[in-house]
């Protein structure tokens, strides 16, 4: 069990956590919730041991193990298959051990408790993580350094998800997925078998995969049993409850102070008033829940409404190298009040498809048709670094309005996008991840664009602030295009779904909940192939390279074959003691089931070997 008992966690002077106490049982699957800044990142530091508390513990069974993302993303020349398996430090120790050990006793014990740790399985296991997570089985051989820092955040995921720790702590992991990567994530913590605690503002992933709810607020942890929408539920009712204890608490506290007002000069009553004045004393106040106020977003409207369609098609081919497009064949059509949600993995053409929408990008071939005085705002997560960080929202917003407008209007819009008073002199460098989002999102629609463009518009906002979003974006009466992991966004907002795959856009008929189960199984078996690398979006590798991936595989098989061969010699070694079945016939039994399973490994890949060297002869005939 994970214990918090009256802890009380302070950072830089500001007291985050405040005497609390939580017992978690094992096997919970935990959502830690409560606005940005409120110190759920802190709380993990705090379990993992990285930071002390001022006062009271954190305690943990002394045989559990503690798992968390990694804070870089693992880099070099390993492949992703190789990086996520090395995760299982035991596992990787033993099989070490395993090469140069001799004595046929150790041996023994070796194979048996790799056989109690499903060692291996574990390849299969890794692969099948990693496919979730969007990776084919050819990116799986590819070494680390080839992919992007986002993409190297996932297998740094999929390595703590293969870990397995009985504790596992997962501070906003779908911040580096897609939509696609995301439910599959979803439906992995869904069926987590030990105890996990993620830090997500992603309301659908309560929802489905957690079945209790942690709230960090004003200092003070509640536990509440139940998915997302029950936490709401009950923290409605404890308000109402907790407003009402309040309105009756005040009226008995001027009953008392009326009494005390009227008799305290009275001597025959001034041992009664006195005894009043002592249960005012004792009454301690009671805390209503305040609810916080969230500051709306709001997007300016256009000026005027343009004739439809205000962006066409047709059958454009768009990308980087004119010989090898990302899209091809696309025709599509943007109404004024189109809500459009892009569906796909990363690396499919996504950001291609808004960038051509955008004017970003000039098509190859085909055409493309704007209607005249198209106004379109863009908005990405990347370019949060493009900020001035030594500017305040207000020095940006002086600099889209001219020098010379006057201050009370500079002031008033900066209020408009939600940097009112103090906050609009505060600098970028100091502002949250969420307070630098809605000033870039109140920056990009600055004008009153006819069309916004979303691309992963939620990643540092809280879930009070992506409810504003998607009221923002419902009331907003021009076209809006989005790109976005968060599934309430997209059931909120969109009215169309396209799905951006095979080099092309097509529209998708079906719902969200058809759409996962889509992906779902087809990432359970081999999911499509898929460009990724240190660009955001490449080209697909020529042919050669795809032999030279295929040579990468014969190897590797034929190192397994090797690895596994030795193993199978090596357990023979310890059955063939004369005394092994008399004097221990529980390890030989688990010694004949080790032989069994490294015998079934060698012929996996053996199958591999034989697949890849396949692949190799058509290839290079």
């Amino acid at each position: 069990m994970l214990g918090i008992t009256d802890l009380s966690i302070r950072l830089a002077g500001r007291l985050l956590i405040d005497q609390s106490s939580v017992q978690i049982t094992p096997g919970s699957r935990v959502g830690l919730v409560g606005r940005n800044g409120t110190g759920k990142s802190t709380l993990f530091k705090v379990i993992r041991g990285e930071l002390a508390a001022e006062h009271g513990a954190v305690s943990l069974p002394p045989r559990w193990s503690v798992g968390s993302l990694a804070q870089e993303a693992p880099n070099g020349p390993e492949s992703l298959i190789s990086v996520v398996l090395k995760a299982d430090l035991e596992r990787d120790a033993l099989l070490a051990e395993a090469e140069t050990a001799t004595d046929p006793h150790r041996i023994a014990e070796i194979q048996t408790r790799l056989v109690d740790i499903d060692a291996h399985s574990a390849p299969s296991r890794a692969a099948a993580i990693l496919s979730g997570l969007g990776f084919s089985a050819t990116d799986q051989l590819r070494p680390c350094a080839e992919f992007s820092g986002g993409w190297r955040m996932r297998v740094a995921l999929a390595a703590t998800l293969f870990a397995a720790p009985d504790l596992l702590l997962l501070d906003e992991p779908t911040n580096y997925l897609d939509l696609e990567g995301t439910l599959w994530l979803e439906d992995h913590l869904a069926h987590y078998p030990r105890t996990v605690i993620v830090i997500s503002h992603d309301r659908d992933l309560l929802e489905s995969s957690v079945d209790q709810i942690l709230h960090l607020e004003r200092g003070k942890l509640t536990l509440y049993k139940g998915t997302y929408s029950s936490f709401e539920e009950q923290r409605a009712m404890r308000e109402m409850l907790d407003a009402k204890a309040v309105k009756r608490q005040e009226a008995e506290r001027a009953r008392l102070q009326a009494f005390v007002d009227r008799f305290k000069a009275k001597a025959s009553k001034a041992r009664q008033a006195q005894s009043r004045v002592k249960m005012l004393e004792r009454l301690k106040p009671i805390t209503a829940l305040v609810t916080q106020d969230v500051r709306e977003i709001s997007f300016p409207a256009p000026e005027k409404i343009l004739s439809p369609p205000i962006i066409a098609v047709d059958n454009a081919s768009v990308g980087y190298d004119p010989a090898n497009p990302v899209l091809n064949r696309v025709t599509l059509r943007i109404d004024n009040d189109d809500r459009i949600a892009l569906l796909g993995s990363n690396g499919n053409g996504k950001s291609t498809l808004v960038k051509l929408l955008a004017g970003r990008l000039a098509p190859f071939s085909g055409k493309v048709t704007r209607a005249d005085k198209l106004s379109i705002a863009y908005f990405a997560q990347h370019q949060l670094d493009e900020l001035n960080e030594d500017g305040s929202a207000y020095d940006h917003v002086r600099k889209l309005m001219g020098g010379d407008a006057p201050e009370a209007k500079v002031r008033a819009r900066a209020g408009a996008i939600g940097f009112s008073g103090k906050a609009a002199d505060t600098k970028v460098g100091k502002l949250s991840g969420g307070e630098k989002a809605r000033l870039l999102l109140g920056l990009a629609t600055f004008f009153g664009p006819n069309m916004i463009i979303l691309d992963e518009p939620t990643n540092h906002l809280d879930i009070d602030s992506r409810a504003a979003l998607a009221e923002a974006i419902n009331e907003f009466p021009g076209a809006v295009i989005m790109v976005s992991h968060d599934r309430y966004l997209i059931e909120a907002c969109a009215d169309q779904l396209w799905i951006v795959a095979d080099r092309t856009v097509t529209n998708y008929d079906g719902d969200l909940d058809e759409y996962r189960r889509l992906v779902l199984s087809t990432r359970n078996g081999e999911p499509a192939p898929r460009e990724r690398s240190v660009a955001s979006e490449r080209p697909q590798r020529p042919k050669s390279d795809n032999r030279g991936s295929l040579k990468k595989r014969i190897t590797e098989a034929e190192a397994e074959i090797a690895r596994v061969t030795d193993i199978i010699s090596k357990i023979d070694t310890a059955l063939a003691l004369p005394d092994i079945f008399s004097r221990d016939p529980k390890q030989a039994a688990q010694l004949s089931k080790a032989r069994a399973n490294a015998a079934d490994a060698l012929a996996r890949a053996e199958e591999q070997w034989l697949e890849a060297s396949t692949q190799f002869d058509e290839a290079a005939g």
